[in-house]
């Protein structure tokens, strides 16, 4: 390789993404979230769609256990909920309001969509694992993306 990771950072920050919270639930019922921009559609039919996840993160062994998975795409006002759960930290779900469909993952209210998913097949992808997840329940909701291009946080303009 003539470059290192820190120059493929770089070049991979001039892909603008959004940014959400996958979330799911330990074997306690314990809620967990991290924030991810490695989120992507799969298939209409079935409705897969995929994130990956750093096997260093705190909750990587959470997410692997459980078997389901949620998306929360965040709204360009929901930065500190990006900053909340980037951090890992304990009670990451304190103040945040959330409900539950089909697997019983926390769904964090007011986002601009949310997923509801069960975990189909996990795959290595290098220091990272992309878990793939068939959508069983969808909201959506009005407002704009909070998006994330080279290095930091930005917004769509008119």
């Amino acid at each position: 390789m003539s470059f290192d990771s820190k120059a493929l950072r770089q070049v991979l920050g001039h892909f603008a993404t959004g940014i959400a919270v996958a979330t799911t639930r330990d074997e306690t019922g314990q809620f967990v979230g991290v924030t991810i921009n490695s989120f992507n559609s799969v298939s209409l039919s079935p409705p897969l769609v995929l994130f990956s996840l750093e096997k260093q993160s705190t909750f990587f062994s959470t997410f692997q256990a459980s078997g389901c998975f949620a998306i929360n795409i965040l709204t360009s006002e929901q930065q500190f909920l990006s900053d909340r759960f980037a951090r890992q930290k304990v009670n990451q779900f304190e103040g945040v309001r959330i409900f539950q469909q089909h697997t019983g993952s926390p769904l964090l209210e007011s986002c601009l969509a949310t997923l509801d998913c069960v975990t189909v097949y996990q795959y290595e992808g290098g220091d990272h694992i992309i878990f793939v997840g068939e959508v069983k329940a969808i909201q959506s909701f009005t407002g704009k993306p909070l998006l994330y291009y080279q290095g930091q946080y930005t917004q769509l303009t008119e």
